[in-house]
């Protein structure tokens, strides 16, 4: 039973731990994107192009 306290502090130090690290890379502008959102609309509407397998065969 002591095993299941053990685990379960264990995991809320680790969660505690990410979720700080990640408050600390959001403060420090890590996913702070400028450029992408001026350039999105050009390239939304592009057309997929395929290319064409010619089958030729000689006989």
């Amino acid at each position: 039973m002591s095993v299941i306290y053990i685990l379960l502090s264990v995991s809320v130090v680790v969660g505690v731990a990410f979720f700080f690290i990640f408050i600390v890379a959001v403060k420090s502008g890590q996913y702070d994107d400028n450029y992408t959102p001026s350039v999105r609309m050009l390239f939304e509407d592009e057309l997929v192009k395929t290319k064409k397998s010619t089958n030729s065969k000689t006989d």
